[in-house]
C-alpha cells in the first residue's frame, strides 16, 4: 500500500474512532468539559485571590461558592415567578381548553369530522395517553436526577481543576518535546484567556438580555415576564437557535394566558428589537471577537455538537472550536486549518494559508 494511501487510511480510522469515543463517553466527558471551561473563567479570580495572600485551597473555593450563589439566586427568582403563575393556573387552563375547543370546531367545519367523533377518538386514546404520561413523568424524574448528579460533579471538577491547575499545566508541558514547550505554553495561556473572556462576555450579554426581555415582556403585558426573559437569556448560550426557541416559548405562554394576536405580534416585535440590538451593539461591545469563527463552521459545530452531546454539545461547540482554532494557529503544520475555521476574505488569513502551504511543499 502506498505511503500516502496508508496515511489517509490512518487519518480516517483515527477520526472515526475519535468521534465514536466522544459519543460513547459523553456522560463522562460533558461534565468534565463544562467544568474545564468554567475553571478557565474562574481561574483569573482564583489567581488574584492568591496574590492577596490566600492559600490555594481557599482561593479555589471562593469563586466556586460565588457561582453556586448566583445559581441559587437564579433558582429563587424562577421559583418566585413560577409561584406567581401558579396562582393563575386555573385561568390559564380555561384559556387552553377554550382554544382546544375552537380548534376542534375548526377541524369539524374544515374536515367534516363531527365533534362527537373527535371525542370518541380522544377517549379511545385515553389509556394510551395515561401510559405515555406515566412514562414521561418517570423520564422527567430521571432527567432531573441526572442533571443534579452532573451539577454536583461539575462543581467538584471545577474546584479540583482550579486547585490542580499548575500540576495539570506541568503535565501538558511535560509530554511535549522540549523544543516545543514554549509554544505549548503559549497555546495553553491563550486557550485559557480566550475561553474565559468569551464566557465572561457571554454571561454579561445574557444578563443584559434578561433586562431587555424583562422590560419588553412587561410592557407587552405578559404574565411571568421575568421567567420568560430568563429562559430566553439562558437559551442564548446556543447561538442562532436558542433565542428563537426562547421567544417561541414566550409566544406559547402568551397564548396559554389568553393573549390575542396583538400580544403575539408585540412579543415578536420585542424579539426583533432585542435581536437587532444584540447583533449590532451587544455582541461587538460585550462579547467581542475572542472566538473568531466564520458562520459556516459555527453552524457545522452546532450541528455536530448536537449529534454527539445533545444540547450540551451545542452550548460547548463555540468555545471548543475556538480552542481548536488557537491550537491550529500556533502550530505551523495546522495554520491552514486555523485560517479555514476563521473569518473569510481577510488578508491575514490568506497570507497564513499560503505560508503554511509553502512550508509543506518545501518539506516534500
Amino acid at each position: 500500500m502506498p505511503a500516502k494511501t496508508a496515511r489517509i487510511a490512518n487519518i480516517i480510522i483515527i477520526s472515526t474512532l475519535s468521534v465514536a469515543s466522544l459519543y460513547v463517553a459523553a456522560p463522562f466527558l460533558i461534565p468534565v468539559v463544562l467544568a474545564a471551561l468554567l475553571a478557565m473563567v474562574l481561574n483569573r479570580v482564583s489567581e488574584s485571590l492568591e496574590k492577596k495572600g490566600l492559600n490555594r485551597a481557599l482561593a479555589a473555593l471562593i469563586p466556586v461558592l460565588l457561582v453556586i450563589g448566583i445559581i441559587a439566586l437564579l433558582a429563587v427568582v424562577l421559583s418566585w415567578q413560577l409561584s406567581r403563575m401558579t396562582d393563575d393556573f386555573d385561568k390559564m387552563k380555561e384559556e387552553v381548553t377554550a382554544k382546544v375547543d375552537t380548534l376542534r370546531e375548526w377541524v369539524s367545519e374544515t374536515f367534516g369530522i363531527p365533534m362527537e367523533e373527535q371525542a370518541k377518538m380522544l377517549n379511545g386514546n385515553e389509556k394510551e395517553t395515561a401510559n405515555q404520561a406515566g412514562a414521561m413523568f418517570f423520564s422527567f424524574v430521571n432527567t432531573l436526577a441526572g442533571i443534579a448528579v452532573d451539577g454536583v460533579l461539575i462543581i467538584v471538577y471545577t474546584y479540583l481543576l482550579i486547585f490542580y491547575r499548575s500540576h495539570l499545566k506541568k503535565f501538558i508541558l511535560g509530554i511535549v518535546p522540549e523544543g516545543k514547550r514554549q509554544n505549548a505554553n503559549n497555546i495553553v495561556l491563550k486557550s485559557v484567556a480566550v475561553s474565559g473572556q468569551y464566557l465572561i462576555g457571554l454571561f454579561k450579554m445574557v444578563v443584559v438580555l434578561w433586562i431587555m426581555y424583562s422590560i419588553g415582556f412587561s410592557i407587552v403585558g405578559l404574565e411571568g415576564a421575568i421567567l420568560f426573559a430568563i429562559v430566553c437569556g439562558i437559551l442564548e448560550i446556543v447561538p442562532f437557535f436558542g433565542n428563537f426557541v426562547g421567544n417561541l416559548i414566550a409566544i406559547l405562554g402568551a397564548l396559554a394566558q389568553g393573549g390575542d394576536a396583538r400580544m403575539v405580534f408585540s412579543i415578536v416585535l420585542v424579539y426583533l428589537t432585542v435581536q437587532f440590538l444584540q447583533t449590532y451593539i451587544l455582541e461587538p461591545l460585550v462579547v467581542g471577537q475572542q472566538v473568531n469563527i466564520n458562520p459556516l463552521f459555527t453552524i457545522m459545530g452546532l450541528v455536530a455538537g448536537e449529534l454527539l452531546w445533545g444540547v450540551a454539545g451545542m452550548a460547548l461547540a463555540i468555545p471548543l472550536i475556538g480552542i481548536i482554532k488557537i491550537i491550529c494557529d500556533n502550530i505551523p503544520e495546522l495554520q491552514a486549518y486555523g485560517a479555514l475555521i476563521g473569518p473569510v476574505n481577510t488578508k491575514k488569513n490568506t497570507v497564513s494559508m499560503l505560508q503554511s502551504f509553502k512550508r509543506r511543499l518545501q518539506r516534500k
